[in-house]
């Protein structure tokens, strides 16, 4: 039987957490327009294989489920992607740059700031305020306020949704925060002339590139989910693209007492 208490050592501390207790932030990829959408990509859409006398569907008639799906990573639901989407390399691909899935996390809550020309920006020094210098996480999970249940479905196509100052995906790759979490379309405006300096700042773009580092867009953390430590499972599909579908599972961590472990730090 499987135990309901695991453990973790992250940066000279010890964690505990219940496997046993996932917290899904990822969005369902459903057919149909009212799923979360974002840069004009097609809603998803499920097709129903038929060969010959065979039809895919046992509501049909057939004797299995056999179908196509046609959907578009960056703008159908959560999704995570590496430096390749910014890239001409073909090796630039999510299957080669992530290889560990399991990451020390920390969830932080941030309400963008209106700025001059209108856009809601969230700000570096609102996100570093909540953070530790000292023992900074492997990945940053970012909630931004006021967080609603409209997020689930939101149409975000043409609306210059909220996105990231580039000082703070710059601090965070100076830092060696590898993994950036957000529950917005994209860490950079909607439309920018391509400059893209969030995303080229997060990878370190094209000086001296961080091709481990991702980032995941289209998240939706519940407001149940507090603020903390956790442990994240990234799961993504084996696609050789710059992106995937991808499934971002946390775990609640708690601090063990230190006279109960002996330290055997994890990577950061």
């Amino acid at each position: 039987m499987l135990s309901t208490t695991a453990t973790i050592t992250f940066g000279n501390r010890a964690y505990q957490f219940n496997p046993l207790q996932p917290l899904d932030l990822s969005l369902p990829l459903a057919a149909g327009p009212d799923q979360v959408n974002c840069f004009w990509a097609e809603p998803v859409q499920v097709d129903t294989i038929t060969v010959g006398n065979f039809v895919g569907s046992v509501a049909q008639g057939g004797s299995t489920n056999y179908q196509r799906v046609h959907l578009t990573p960056h703008g159908n639901g959560t999704h995570t992607e590496c430096y390749g989407h910014i890239s001409p390399d073909p090796a630039a691909t999510l299957n080669n740059c992530l290889q560990r899935f399991l990451f020390v996390a920390q969830l932080v809550s941030v309400k963008p700031r209106q700025q001059e020309n209108g856009d809601l920006v969230v700000m570096a020094e609102d996100v570093l305020a909540q953070l530790d210098q000292e023992n900074l996480p492997e990945a940053l999970v970012l909630r931004t306020l006021p967080n609603s249940e409209t997020k689930r479905t939101a149409q975000y196509s043409g609306t210059n949704p909220p996105y990231i100052e580039p000082a703070l995906a710059e601090y965070l790759a100076l830092h060696g925060v590898e993994h950036l979490l957000l529950d917005l379309p994209s860490v950079d405006r909607e439309e920018d002339d391509g400059a893209l300096r969030a995303h080229r700042a997060f990878w370190q773009y094209p000086a001296a590139i961080r091709t481990n580092a991702t980032i995941t867009e289209l998240i939706f953390v519940p407001d149940a989910v507090e603020d903390g430590w956790y442990l994240l499972n990234l799961q993504v599909t084996s696609l050789v693209l710059d992106a995937s579908p991808s499934k971002p599972v946390l775990y609640a961590l708690s601090p063990m007492a230190a006279a109960t472990v002996s330290f055997a730090e994890a990577p950061h």
